[in-house]
């Protein structure tokens, strides 16, 4: 195996692993569902409990299939617009760092960029994406990957804000 294809599959489960845990951490954490509910009405999130589901399932989904490297371009869509409407919603009012009142926007952001790398790039040889045929088909020019990660995840992203947010209105 090419040690490129180590390094994917190392960023693919740091990343993808750690996300699919912030998402079960949304469902099972401190106040579970209700909690990530209430959270985000305070937000300003429309149908909080709605998006505390749907935040959870696409974290915990979109993670594990990142992870295991399969159907890459659209886990990583879902990991970009998770943490896109993250970055917007929760955290870009505290500044760029991650330690600026412990809730920056670096991470989130960071986190949307590899998922768009990976999307983009391929999950590697050592993925379910290469084992089934799938690697493929998102083209081996890669501009399939590139579309798909891109309008998917930003569209998604852009969609829910537009849709759902109503920043200074408190929901529950």
């Amino acid at each position: 195996m090419d040690p490129v294809d180590v390094a994917l599959l190392v960023v693919r489960v740091a990343f993808g692993v750690g996300l699919a845990a912030h998402g079960y951490n949304k469902v099972f954490g401190g106040g579970g569902l209700e909690g990530t509910a209430r959270w985000f009405g305070s937000l300003g999130m429309r149908w909080p409990a709605f998006q505390a589901r749907a935040a959870a399932g696409t974290e915990m989904g979109a993670g594990l299939l990142f992870a295991a490297g399969l159907l890459t371009p659209l886990a990583a869509a879902g990991m970009v617009s998770v943490m896109t409407v993250a970055a917007w919603t929760a955290h870009r009012h505290n500044g760029f760092f991650i330690f600026n009142k412990g809730e920056g926007w670096e991470y989130t952001v960071a986190i949307a960029i590899v998922a768009w790398a990976v999307g983009v790039i391929g999950p590697g040889r050592a993925s379910l994406d290469h084992a089934v045929g799938l690697t493929d088909r998102w083209g081996p020019d890669r501009w399939t990957g590139l579309v798909i990660v891109t309008v998917v995840g930003l569209g998604a992203a852009v969609t829910m804000l537009a849709v759902c947010y109503r920043p200074g209105r408190v929901t529950s």
